[in-house]
């Protein structure tokens, strides 16, 4: 893909990075985009300064930011891939999830995809282009988080209509559900109980923790022309959680069917 741009949004993040990292292998230029310059900056060190790696420091959840950046990517080449990767939960009920709560998660987490899509549109029917959405499994099941769970859900229908108006211009649209992810957020949690990713691992099939890597792999495969007849689907890589819970499949296992 000699000449080919990717942009990946939360790039200054571990998912983001790592995105970033693996698409690294396949386009000639990977555009960095977070809010937070300081934290870009240390992930282009952590990425080892290649001159690939582009950083661009925009909100994008602010349109006009978006359009600075689609000129910004568009001087570097062909945009053939965009990943939406940022993102943010508030761990609160549904009850203690007020109107405001509600509004940032939904920006942040669904109405900033879609900007961002949209800022990018001209450049990707150009190229045919590739869209990866970082949705969650929060968004086909149950798992906490209502504000950012309802967004994730909508990002990923979201994905859907992309998938449907914008195949006849050659664009795939698809979508990520990573569960939890070993990242510092939960390395955080893991200080406060050392026990937290042994207490979660009970509830994948695969009895272990997806890594940022297993996220980024995901995504590169998506993105590459072995995913050419791909388009409109949601990939969970979740070590199994939502194909079904292992405890509650061996309790029912063990019981009396009438």
């Amino acid at each position: 893909m000699s000449g080919s741009v990717a942009v990946v949004t939360g790039a200054a993040g571990d998912i983001g990075r790592a995105i970033a990292r693996r698409l690294a292998d396949s386009h000639a230029f990977v555009a960095l985009v977070d809010i937070d310059a300081a934290a870009l900056g240390k992930a282009i060190e952590m990425l080892g300064n290649a001159s690939c790696f582009v950083p661009v420091v925009a909100d994008v959840t602010d349109a006009p930011s978006l359009a600075g950046v689609a000129k910004r990517v568009a001087a570097l080449g062909a945009v053939t891939t965009l990943v939406n990767n940022a993102g943010a939960a508030r761990a609160v009920s549904l009850h203690d999830t007020t109107p405001e709560i509600w509004r940032q998660d939904a920006t942040l987490n669904l109405e900033a995809s879609f900007l961002m899509f949209r800022a990018l549109e001209d450049q990707l029917k150009a190229s045919h282009g590739s869209l990866i959405n970082i949705a969650s499994v929060n968004g086909i099941a149950v798992f906490g988080h209502p504000a950012y769970s309802a967004a994730k859900a909508g990002l990923i229908h979201l994905t859907r209509l992309i998938a449907v108006e914008y195949g006849k211009f050659g664009i795939r649209a698809n979508t990520v559900a990573p569960g939890t992810v070993r990242t510092q957020a939960w390395e955080a949690r893991a200080a406060a109980n050392p026990q937290v990713f042994e207490e979660a691992k009970r509830w994948y099939a695969l009895r272990r923790i997806a890594s940022a890597e297993d996220v980024a792999n995901a995504v590169y495969f998506l993105a590459s022309e072995q995913a050419a007849a791909i388009t409109g689907v949601c990939l969970p890589v979740d070590c199994g959680l939502t194909a079904g819970q292992a405890e509650l499949a061996h309790t029912f296992s063990q019981s009396e069917h009438y």
